[in-house]
């Protein structure tokens, strides 16, 4: 681990954004500071290193609404650490041997209007790439916006007693222009989506094993589909409310979600996992920067709390690597993930 990757963990860990396991390795960075000394760098010199990266951490690390605060003995370690880890003398350095620098090129950030689309037998079919996503208007002025990965399929015109949607892979969001006349509905594999003047998103990748639908405004019925044809079980959403639908024990489960941002960031590039299975967070790496994760270690399960705004795929892959207990890899577009040595 390098300074600049201490950086982004202390940055988090002001901001209160780190995930518990982040928070308790941060905890340990402190415990462990006072029991190193440096014999390789003289007092005057120390001191002013100290201060420097002092100015640098107040620069860098300025939240809006801090939830967790350093204090003084805080800053003067973090600054020793930072100073201690660019020595070589810091205990955690050996990690730095497991997180190999990657061979390609990172991948930049995740572009917009990059799908492929086709019209075939009176359908519009929109297909989005890995790290890329695609916004879309729809004749009756509702809105689009896929993420990559996805798939969604629609009638080049409505008719004139409903607006149906086939997403069928992927992730949207739909903003839903009103129109009495006709309903508004998105079939996403087992589920539903009904609406009239709205605002949702529904996740469907098939690799994750569920289809969830979350509500930012208005109001929409989600029915159960046997056989995606007939309906068995139908629930209603009000704002902040969300179905996730479980497609190995076909279980329903309504719950609440306090932040738009947890169930939108996809939208401006951001990544967030809130208890997310090993799954959801591939599909985000992935989709994200455009690259393809294979998991070599022996760690197949787990689940990951965390959010990341403007990380490039390398601050990520270490923070969450790091997290647990995990080493990786990056050749061309792939990440290899290793169990650690």
């Amino acid at each position: 681990m390098d300074t600049e990757q201490i950086k982004i963990l202390l940055e988090r860990y002001n901001q209160g954004s780190c995930s518990p396991e982040e928070a308790a390795i941060v905890d340990q960075w402190f415990e462990n500071i006072n029991r190193h000394q440096s014999t390789y760098i003289e007092e005057n010199e120390l001191d002013r290193e100290l201060d420097q990266i002092k100015g640098q951490l107040n620069l860098h690390i300025t939240p809006a609404t801090p939830v967790r605060r350093m204090n003084t003995r805080y800053w003067y370690a973090a600054a020793a650490a930072a100073v201690l880890l660019a020595a070589g003398l810091f205990w955690f350095n050996q990690s730095s041997k497991e997180h190999q620098p990657p061979t390609g090129p990172i991948p930049a950030p995740m572009a917009v209007n990059q799908a492929n689309r086709v019209i075939r037998n009176g359908f519009v079919e929109i297909a989005t790439i890995k790290g890329h996503k695609e916004s879309i208007t729809l004749e009756d002025g509702s809105t689009m916006e896929l993420n990559a990965g996805s798939k969604v399929r629609y009638p080049e015109h409505f008719s004139d007693s409903s607006r149906t949607i086939f997403l069928e892979e992927g992730e949207a969001f739909f903003s839903v222009a009103a129109d009495p006349r006709r309903r508004f509905v998105v079939n996403a594999g087992e589920l539903a989506t009904t609406a009239l003047g709205t605002s949702f998103n529904i996740r469907a990748y098939a690799s994750e094993h569920k289809v969830i639908v979350a509500l930012v405004s208005g109001k929409v019925k989600v029915d159960q589909l046997n056989n995606n044809t007939t309906k068995t079980n139908s629930l209603i959403l009000l704002p902040s409310e969300q179905i996730s639908y479980d497609r190995v024990s076909l279980s329903l489960i309504k719950t609440i979600f306090n932040k738009p941002e947890e169930i939108t960031g996809w939208k401006q590039g951001y990544l967030v996992f809130k208890d997310a299975p090993y799954n959801e967070v591939v599909t985000g790496i992935e989709n994200r920067y455009g690259v393809t994760v294979m998991n070599e270690s022996n760690k197949k399960e787990w689940n990951y709390n965390g959010s990341f705004k403007n990380e490039n795929l390398k601050e990520v892959m270490d923070i969450i690597s790091l997290a647990k207990s995990l080493s990786y890899t990056i050749k061309n577009d792939t990440i290899y993930l290793q169990n650690k040595n």
